[in-house]
């Protein structure tokens, strides 16, 4: 970092030349960047596992029971005995929220299967019950 004199009446030329400094100061840059340790940037990812249990019958939003005429009782369209109907319906009301159930027996199922299987849903505590297709019979009454 030399002064240099410029002029000819012998004074001094009060200026810095920076580029000694510029020079020291992108060497120290480089060799900055050459000690930061490199960054690993890592997802962590919960893949599924493949299992053989089945999935959930329970639905969050919405289960629908379904008689048929042969008097065979369907969760979500799967037939269930009374026992696994009563099993998902514990399961059902405690859940928060609790979903809808919904309740469809066809037109010409037996009156014995329909009551045994409302007789097991008031049992089970369920709160949010509705009786689907009971609107085409409005006109009847």
């Amino acid at each position: 970092m030399a002064m240099s004199a410029g002029r000819d009446d012998g004074e001094p030329m009060m200026e810095m030349n920076t580029t000694p400094l510029i020079d020291v100061m992108l060497v120290l840059l480089i060799m900055f960047i050459i000690t930061i340790p490199i960054q690993t940037h890592a997802v962590k990812v919960d893949l599924p596992q493949n299992s053989n249990t089945p999935a959930n019958p329970v639905d969050a939003q919405k289960n629908k029971i379904t008689i048929d005429a042969a008097g065979t009782v369907s969760w979500n369209g799967a037939p269930v005995d009374e026992v696994t109907l009563r099993q998902y319906l514990d399961q059902t009301a405690g859940m928060n929220p609790e979903p809808e159930l919904h309740f469809q027996p066809a037109p010409d199922a037996r009156y014995e299967a329909v009551d045994r299987t409302l007789a097991v849903v008031k049992r089970s505590a369920i709160t949010k019950l509705g009786f689907i297709g009971n609107e085409q019979y409005r006109n009847d009454f």
